[in-house]
């Protein structure tokens, strides 16, 4: 379906499946602004997409940040916005017994702190009838070893999602998450790991996947545009694009 004129933003737009996201979106007439925390993906998706994006830098971790960016949109986009995905994320692998303070309050900042003020000072822009999405994963239902704090703020961001989908329906504002399985992404969804680590975590996903491969971006942006464009009678759903690895066992 046509998306000319409509209006989107992703939060964590610059790599994996946010710029999946973004070049679906553009390709069906969208406009759509980006943003990403870290200079060289931010560097390469402003090369990828030329003019056809407005790419931003934030660290969602900083109130003043996330109410600067709330000042951007508004210069860009005049009129309300038609969709935001919350997609920006932070994941560290490392057993629970390993877990510091430091460690668990960046993975908390990124996708608790942050994650919550984007919807709270976003939601007002969003037009009545539009539609937020989130990234939840399929970690805070399906325990993967190496993920308990990450695990722990996925399964934040579904109740927060629970709790918008009731706020905002009175505004008829869907509020959804997608919850990906192991996708291939330029990270695998974890950071500080190398690539003997990432070629590993790849070959368990393959293992413990149902369907017996690793999802590619395109799949989970597919699902995020249905879920904020088509699926106009859904909201406070968490979508499993995961290769059936949260429903079955694979044997």
């Amino acid at each position: 379906m046509a998306k000319v004129g409509k209006t989107a933003i992703i939060i964590g737009g610059t790599h994996g499946i946010g710029l999946a996201t973004a070049q679906l979106l553009i390709e069906t007439g969208a406009q759509v602004l980006i943003t990403g925390r870290n200079q060289h993906p931010i560097d390469a998706a402003k090369a990828q997409l030329g003019d056809k994006a407005y790419v931003v830098k934030c660290d969602i971790t900083s109130l003043s940040n996330i109410e600067k960016l709330v000042e951007e949109t508004k210069a860009v986009f005049a009129d309300q916005i038609d969709f935001i995905y919350i997609n920006a994320g932070y994941a560290l692998l490392e057993p629970f017994t390993a877990v510091t303070e430091e460690t668990f309050n960046r993975t908390m900042s990124t996708n608790v702190f942050g994650t919550f003020f984007i919807a709270q000072k976003f939601s007002p822009l969003v037009r009545d009838g539009g539609a937020i999405v989130f990234t939840t994963s399929v970690s805070a239902k399906h325990g993967i070893s190496g993920m308990a704090t990450y695990s722990a703020s996925k399964a934040a961001v579904y109740s927060l999602v629970q709790t918008l989908a009731a706020e905002l329906a009175e505004r008829q504002i869907r509020v959804n998450a997608v919850s990906p399985g192991f996708v291939r992404t330029p990270t695998m969804g974890v950071s500080g790991v190398t690539p003997e680590e990432l070629v590993a975590f790849e070959e368990e996903g393959t293992k413990v996947t149902p369907l017996g491969r690793i999802g590619a971006p395109e799949e989970v942006a597919k699902a995020v545009i249905f879920l904020a464009f088509d699926a106009t009678f859904t909201t406070a759903t968490d979508f499993a694009i995961d290769g059936g690895l949260a429903n079955v066992q694979k044997t």
